[in-house]
C-alpha cells in the first residue's frame, strides 16, 4: 500500500502513521529524513540538494521528490510506504504524480479547528519528556510534572494564537491537495475521535479494501 496521510496540526497524523506501519508493516517516510540521509549518503540527489543547502537556497520540490523516488525503489519499501505531511502543497503534488510515483489512497484525518486548538492549547510538558493535557490528562497537581516534580509548560508551538496560525496555513496551503486527489478517486476522509483507539479503529476499517 502507498499512502499519503493529511491531516491538519494536531489531528493525530504521528499517531495514526505508527498504527499503520505497524498493521501493514510499511515504512513511514520522513521527507527531512531522506533529505539528510541521500545527502550523508553521496548520493546523486542527495549532492544535488547539498549544493542548493550551501547555497542558502531552498531544495527544490523537484529534487525532494527525486530523494524520496529514491527511497521508494529500495527493499524497504516493497511492501509500500506512508509519506507523512508530503506532499504539503498542490504544486508537490502535482510534482509526486508527474515524476510517476503511485500513490494508492490518500487518508485524511479530519478533526475540527475547535477541537485541535483545545487539544494543543491545553497540552502541558516537562522538560523531562513527560507530556500532559488539562482536560485528557491532567498531572495530579495544577503544572507540576508527576515524575519529576519539575514545572510544566506550555511549548511555544501550542500557543492558541499559533495554533490558528498553523491551522489557517493548513487549510490555504495543503488542504487543496484533498481536492486534488480526490479527483482521481484516491481520497478517503476519517473524522478523528477523541480517543486515540477510535481513531485507529476508523482508520484501520477505511484502508481494509485499499
Amino acid at each position: 500500500m502507498n499512502l499519503i496521510l493529511m491531516g491538519a496540526p494536531g489531528a493525530g497524523k504521528g499517531t495514526q502513521a505508527v498504527k499503520i506501519s505497524e498493521k501493514f508493516n510499511i515504512p513511514t517516510i520522513s521527507t527531512g529524513d531522506r533529505l539528510r540521509s541521500a545527502i550523508a549518503e553521496g548520493t546523486e540527489m542527495g549532492k544535488l540538494a547539498k549544493s542548493y543547502m550551501d547555497e542558502g537556497k531552498l531544495v527544490p520540490d523537484e529534487v525532494v521528490i527525486g530523494i524520496i523516488k529514491d527511497y521508494l525503489a529500495t527493499d524497504a519499501c516493497q511492501n509500500g510506504f506512508i509519506l507523512d505531511g508530503f506532499p504539503r502543497s498542490l504544486p508537490q503534488a502535482e510534482a509526486l504524480d508527474a515524476m510517476g510515483v503511485r500513490i494508492d489512497a490518500v487518508l485524511s484525518i479530519d478533526v475540527p479547528d475547535e477541537a485541535i486548538v483545545e487539544r494543543m492549547s491545553g497540552r502541558r510538558v516537562c522538560s523531562c519528556g513527560a507530556s500532559y493535557h488539562i482536560k485528557y490528562n491532567p498531572p495530579i497537581k495544577t503544572d507540576v510534572c508527576d515524575k519529576c516534580g519539575s514545572a510544566l509548560y506550555i511549548r511555544d508551538d501550542d500557543n492558541a494564537a499559533t495554533v490558528q496560525n498553523r491551522l489557517q496555513t493548513y487549510h490555504n496551503t495543503t488542504e487543496p491537495i484533498a481536492d486534488f486527489y480526490a479527483a482521481k478517486g484516491k481520497l478517503i476522509r476519517v473524522v478523528g475521535q477523541d480517543k486515540v483507539e477510535d481513531t485507529t479503529a476508523a482508520v484501520l476499517a477505511a484502508l481494509a479494501n485499499v
